[in-house]
């Protein structure tokens, strides 16, 4: 038995490989087109696992699945899959369109036709796993009461709009060819081989290279901070568990904002990698916010804790401790990936 994963080879996507792999041995195909913010190198201590296999490719090129679901038994697809930089969907739309909408539906559509082959048990375990974003229900304002499943849809950004679109496309592929899916909307991920486009590892790195710290607008937007390791525990008990169909709100329940992070960021630096005659939060500095930036999000975890029994281990101190040691411990990889040397990747 194998699962899908597409891009498995991002951020979560690649975390949610190594976790799967500490805990079982059933195989994975990872599909990949190895983006700038897709790595092979975050899974090279699985380069001697038979049980690991990436396939470099386009979710949207029908032709790579026909390949796949020849030689496979899938049981399983999760789908990682998306360009995900809310700033770069500003600046640049239509791959966000490409990709998290049209790349979604080949997917869904190449699943249904082997999906519809499959008979009996196999066709009944059969999951189709979409992780998506809690950024598609928009923006709360400070005393609103956080998102729920029920929540209407409000996309404030390109990036949020495509999610949203592709999160649709899930649900109408289950309401009318009867594909049993799960969806999950998860708040803001951080941890280990996160690309340094994001808050956290870009704060990290910019405070260890002795550059400025931008904080968009006043750096009071709010964040639910979920520590990746325990957003892909949740993923495995939605695969296993979830009800098909269902939809499940996965947040860390750690609401902090932006600023506060850097502050905090800046003082475990200041107490790992002290600087003399100067504090790290002297590098901060205040710069226009982004177009349409949402104010707050918060996610309510009710749902996927009383049916599923999930519930995030990680506090914000703790996560942020291990994602700022990984950080300082691997300054190799986080200058590979700046300087762009990582796309001197080993040919698939």
């Amino acid at each position: 038995m194998t699962i899908l994963v597409t891009g498995g080879c991002g951020f979560i996507g690649s975390n949610f490989i190594l976790n799967w792999f500490l805990k079982s041995d059933e195989k994975i195909i990872n599909l990949d087109l190895l983006t700038y913010a897709g790595n092979s190198l975050n899974l090279e201590s699985l380069k001697n696992n038979d049980n690991y296999q990436l396939i470099r490719g386009n979710i949207t090129n029908n032709s790579i699945y026909k390949e796949i679901f020849k030689n496979q038994e899938i049981t399983s697809i999760i789908n990682f899959a998306a360009e995900s930089h809310v700033d770069r969907s500003i600046l640049g739309p239509e791959e966000f369109i490409n990709t998290n909408i049209i790349g979604t539906f080949r997917l869904l559509d190449n699943v249904k036709k082997y999906w519809d082959n499959l008979d009996g048990i196999k066709k009944k375990n059969f999951r189709f796993l979409h992780v998506s974003t809690d950024e598609v229900y928009g923006s709360l304002n400070d005393d609103d009461p956080p998102f729920t499943e029920n929540n209407r849809y409000e996309p404030n950004s390109p990036y949020s709009a495509s999610k949203a679109s592709s999160d649709h496309l899930v649900r109408a592929y289950n309401a009318t060819y009867g594909l049993p899916t799960l969806t999950t909307n998860c708040s803001n991920n951080y941890g280990p081989f996160q690309f340094p486009e994001k808050l956290i590892p870009l704060i990290i790195k910019n405070a260890l290279e002795g550059t400025s710290l931008p904080i968009y607008g006043d750096g009071k937007q709010i964040r639910d901070w979920l520590y990746v390791s325990d957003h892909c525990e949740a993923i495995i008990a939605v695969l296993k568990n979830g009800i098909p169909s269902s939809v499940y709100n996965i947040g860390g329940l750690n609401e902090k904002k932006n600023i506060e992070i850097v502050h905090l960021i800046c003082s475990i630096l200041d107490e790992k990698i002290p600087i003399k005659d100067r504090l790290y939060s002297d590098l901060i500095t205040y710069v226009k916010d982004r177009p349409g930036h949402d104010r707050r999000y918060a996610i309510n975890n009710s749902k996927i804790k009383n049916e599923i029994g999930w519930y995030p281990k990680e506090t914000f101190q703790s996560g942020i401790d291990k994602t700022v040691n990984w950080y300082l411990d691997n300054q190799e990889w986080v200058k590979n990936v700046s300087s762009g040397k990582y796309k001197e990747q080993i040919e698939i």
